[in-house]
């Protein structure tokens, strides 16, 4: 078996509607330049706040993608 390794980095997608579509542009907007995605963990659920109401969900999301050093 192969070793591999992973790096995180920490996005934050919004939505108007949800957490879980906050949560979910999240991780289909870094899919699109992220290779090896692998895990997508939320950390922390709020919301933006205007006037009184809710104006936008936000989910901050930590990915996990398999790190590609440079080939010896």
């Amino acid at each position: 078996m192969t070793e591999s390794v992973y790096k995180i980095i920490e996005v934050v997608g919004t939505s108007p509607d949800s957490w879980e579509d906050a949560a979910k542009n999240a991780v289909e907007t870094a899919a699109q330049s992220l290779e090896d995605l692998r895990i997508a963990e939320i950390s922390e659920l709020d919301m933006r706040v205007e006037n009184g109401k809710v104006a936008a969900y936000r989910a901050r999301v930590k990915l996990s993608f398999k790190y590609h050093g440079k080939e010896a």
